[in-house]
């Protein structure tokens, strides 16, 4: 009879040490900088997304 689960390595979560849970939200300043990148750059299918 063999016993594979005693010599089995306990498995670690891919989260575990992670911090989880929703993130902020994104501040006015980082809003106009992220606009302001997309209009530059000339995506405006990007642009009319983030809107």
């Amino acid at each position: 009879m063999s016993q594979p689960d005693l010599f089995r390595l306990p498995r670690i979560p891919w989260n575990a040490g992670r911090m989880t849970g929703a993130k902020a939200p994104l501040k006015p300043k980082h809003i106009w900088a992220i606009r302001q990148h997309l209009k530059s750059v000339g995506s405006i299918r990007d642009l009319a997304m983030f809107n």
